[in-house]
């Protein structure tokens, strides 16, 4: 049963503008927060894939899905370690983004992310839309525990497959103890979400730098990342002088590990870390931060 209208999308984020609301202040005045997110899922041959790079053969679905299966099965073979060094290179730390079967499927790519310290996100038990888990909450659940058993660790954060998001999702997450979320893409600050199952908060993750937008749904060249990149971050590290911003770069390895983008990337990566004043935390650091300022600003 769906929520009543009280639970709504806009009842659960009241509208309140970056410039009118209570002020936010990083360690050392520090202007933007870097956050790294690389999302691994995974993808059934025989099934219909969540994208594809080549069209069916006269518009008719054929499984298995030989070609685009292989198109994502490179990136957790070859481009998920070309990300790895880039970031390790950097001694930058991400937030990993996986289907809670990616722990048993690819035991090997979750091994490196863990050993690289970075932080477990729940990204969905398989790659399929919320509104298509027959039982979104059994599901959490099971995500969550293959996760925990595999990291001694319960996710904090959570990332639907594409997003989604039923009227009940976040009332489910917050039930089952996740603290944040990164469906909703409203804001460059973390914002404080309802729910009456217990405290949730919307940490700023990216439609805009992510490279499902850019290079599979927009097409975009190569370098498009990298020009895009650098735009973003120019304009909130001038905002960031007034109050701190997140700025956010979520990548697949299917899509950015490739040979003809890593590069560009990379020179992303550099390019803001030539900067003073930026921070690179994960999502739960974000989310400590935010939580111990509210605390802050009540007093």
């Amino acid at each position: 049963m769906s929520n009543p209208i009280g639970h709504s999308v806009r009842a659960r984020a009241p509208y309140q503008s970056i410039v009118n609301r209570p002020p936010l202040k990083l360690p050392g005045n520090a202007r933007v927060v870097l956050w790294n997110i690389v999302n691994v899922e995974v993808w059934e041959p025989t099934g219909a894939m969540p994208r594809a790079v080549l069209p069916p053969p006269m518009g008719n679905p054929m499984l298995p899905d030989v070609p685009n299966w292989s198109w994502h099965e490179y990136g957790m073979r070859v481009g998920f370690w070309r990300l790895l060094e880039a970031l390790s290179d950097r001694k930058m730390k991400a937030t990993f983004a996986l289907n809670g079967t990616t722990c048993r499927m690819y035991e090997e790519v979750c091994t490196a992310a863990l050993n690289a310290g970075w932080e477990f996100m729940g990204h969905g038990l398989v790659q399929r839309p919320m509104h298509k888990v027959e039982d979104q909450l059994a599901a959490i659940r099971e995500t969550m525990d293959e996760i925990r058993k595999f990291t001694g660790k319960a996710p904090r954060g959570w990332e639907s497959p594409g997003l989604t998001e039923t009227d009940d999702t976040l009332d489910h997450l917050a039930e089952c103890g996740i603290d944040y979320v990164a469906n909703w893409v409203l804001d460059d600050q973390p914002v404080s979400l309802h729910s009456p199952k217990g405290p949730i908060t919307a940490v700023p993750y990216t439609v805009e730098l992510n490279d499902v937008v850019i290079s599979a749904v927009q097409q975009q060249p190569s370098d498009e990342m990298l020009k895009r990149g650098k735009a973003h971050f120019d304009r909130l590290y001038k905002d960031g002088a007034k109050t701190p911003r997140i700025m956010a770069i979520s990548v697949h390895p299917y899509l950015s590990g490739v040979p003809h983008r890593i590069g560009y990337l990379e020179q992303l990566y550099d390019y803001v870390l030539s900067h003073e004043d930026v921070l690179v935390w994960t999502g739960e650091e974000i989310l400590d931060w935010f939580l111990a300022q509210q605390r802050d600003n009540a007093k």
